[in-house]
């Protein structure tokens, strides 16, 4: 009677109208299962944007829009390098992991978008500027302090910030956005952790992140904190007056999901944009739903992250946030997608896709002897809950001591490449799962083509990768030991694939990779 029941059911979803399935369909949290942290997010009439964080990477401060909340896509970066300076470039041993530019701050304000980020690295905050936000051009400008964690704000025709940990300041901008106007100073928060550590309690992270909005004359600031022996939690103070007094309430304590602001939908749905710390994927968006009440923002169901949300269902993530890529290029078209960017800059003589139609040719130009010193790796996220990508690498310019492949990048990498010793070449995999790295494969390749692959299994936390290598592209063979990815603070990213060569010994050879091919499971 069961197998009867089934069949049944399994009848009527077949003669179901195919778009009343997808009507019914509803989206899930996470809503963007990959790295995306830091969101801002603004609506300009039916459109929703959202800039987010990429530190080290160029170009830098990714910028994404949807039309539904649910299904982002690219649509291109702040800025194509935050500066020039051997910490950016990878030069004299110097690097810029985990810094680089940090939590943005995305606004529409009389027909112009602004975004404004901040650099440990360069000790500045820059407000980036354009009237289009999917053509541009950008204008920039920079100034000296580093406003860690900010909030631009518009009120008339002054701008503000918002920024500290802890204990808030405020101060109000120059009108041509040069620097902050002297003596506009001052403390507007002394103590923005208070409302979830009422007791006092020291330690653990002080309220920062924070994003202020104004909603029917009121203005919320939120903000992050994570009491010790707690979890990641979403404060919002709330005032009369832009300077105060604010009040303070914890309004979200659960899964760990915080830091970020509220949104209002098309159809006048309110909700707030936070993300959770998950792992060796990264750190990932989700969205809660928010009802009004007493003029608070209360965040959740019945307090909790739910996991189905009233918004259309998601697409995937290809190709709006992550794609495939066979390097094939047709007049007029960007030389590298959105989805790709650089580890640190890179050095534009040294990579082409016009060189060799139809192929992505590495160059190197230095000796290297630390994969994570070596320049000119082109990245792309992995998603979750599971994702694999696979290349086709031309190996027969390489010199004696290059090595070239697919890597896995974060500070505890894993590698599948090709390496010259001499006049004979070998597949290897590379292991620094423990923090220091370790071969754990070198196998004799005896022909000029091969083809690699890595996958990655997030699924409950899972974040173990496993690599293989095939000969003719459709036997795969597993290749050294399974790489525990772990996510650490000194890079402060989710694991990214990376394409890569570098010399050990002499410069001046090559690889050519024939496609990426990226598979969302």
């Amino acid at each position: 009677m069961k197998r009867l029941f089934l069949l049944s059911g399994a009848v009527l979803m077949i003669l179901m109208p195919l778009s009343s399935i997808a009507q019914n369909a509803k989206a899930r949290n996470p809503v963007i299962f990959s790295d995306v942290p830091d969101m801002s997010m603004i609506r300009v009439e039916d459109t929703y944007y959202m800039s987010s964080t990429t530190m080290h990477m160029n170009p830098g401060l990714p910028l994404m829009k949807s039309k539904d909340l649910i299904n982002w896509e690219l649509i291109g970066y702040a800025h194509k390098a935050l500066a020039d300076m051997d910490e950016l470039n990878l030069n004299h041993g110097k690097n810029t992991y985990g810094r680089g530019s940090w939590a943005s701050s995305l606004r529409y304000h009389k027909g112009v978008y602004y975004v404004s980020t901040f650099a440990q690295t360069t000790g500045k905050t820059y407000i980036y500027m354009t009237k289009d936000i999917e053509k541009g051009p950008w204008e920039v400008k920079e100034f000296k302090p580093m406003m860690h964690d900010h909030t631009l704000f518009f009120e008339d025709d002054k701008a503000y910030m918002i920024w500290g940990s802890g204990q808030l300041h405020i101060v109000e901008l120059l009108p041509d956005f040069s620097g902050i106007k002297p003596e506009t100073q001052h403390v507007l928060i002394d103590n923005a952790t208070l409302p979830s550590t009422p007791n006092g309690t020291r330690g653990g992270l002080p309220a920062e992140g924070s994003q202020l909005f104004k909603v029917n004359g009121k203005y919320y600031l939120f903000n992050i904190s994570w009491p010790p022996g707690g979890m990641r939690t979403v404060i919002v103070h709330r005032a009369d007056q832009l300077m105060g007094p604010y009040e303070g309430r914890v309004m979200l304590q659960d899964k760990g999901v915080a830091q970020g602001g509220l949104i209002e939908s098309t159809h006048g749905e309110w909700y707030a944009y936070l993300f959770q710390d998950h792992g060796a994927v990264g750190r990932i968006p989700f969205l809660v739903p928010v009802q009004w009440k007493d003029d608070w923002p209360i965040l959740g169901i019945d307090g909790k992250v739910p996991q189905e949300l009233n918004l259309p269902a998601s697409k995937g993530l290809v190709p709006g946030i992550v794609n495939s890529d066979n390097f094939s290029r047709k007049k007029g078209e960007i030389k590298l997608p959105l989805v790709w960017q650089w580890n640190h800059n890179p050095v534009d003589t040294l990579w082409s896709v016009t060189e060799r139609e139809g192929y992505l040719r590495l160059k190197t130009g230095r000796i290297d002897t630390n994969f994570l010193q070596a320049r000119n790796t082109l990245t792309q996220r992995t998603i979750g809950p599971a994702c694999s990508a696979s290349i086709a690498i031309e190996v027969a310019k390489m010199k004696d001591g290059d090595f070239a492949g697919l890597s896995l990048l974060q500070k505890n990498y894993g590698i599948v490449g090709v390496q010259s010793v001499g006049n004979q070449k070998y597949l290897v995999m590379v292991n620094a799962s423990t923090g220091s790295l370790k071969e754990f494969a070198k196998i004799p390749l005896d022909q000029q083509r091969v083809y690699l692959k890595a996958a990655c299994d997030f699924r409950d936390k899972r974040d173990v990768a496993n690599f293989f290598f095939s000969l003719d592209g459709e036997k795969w063979i597993s290749i050294g030991t399974s790489l525990k990815m772990s996510y650490t603070l000194p890079h402060f990213m989710g694991y990214r694939f990376g394409l890569f060569n570098y010399a050990t010994k002499n410069t001046g050879g090559y690889v050519d990779i024939d496609f990426f091919d990226y598979k969302d499971k």
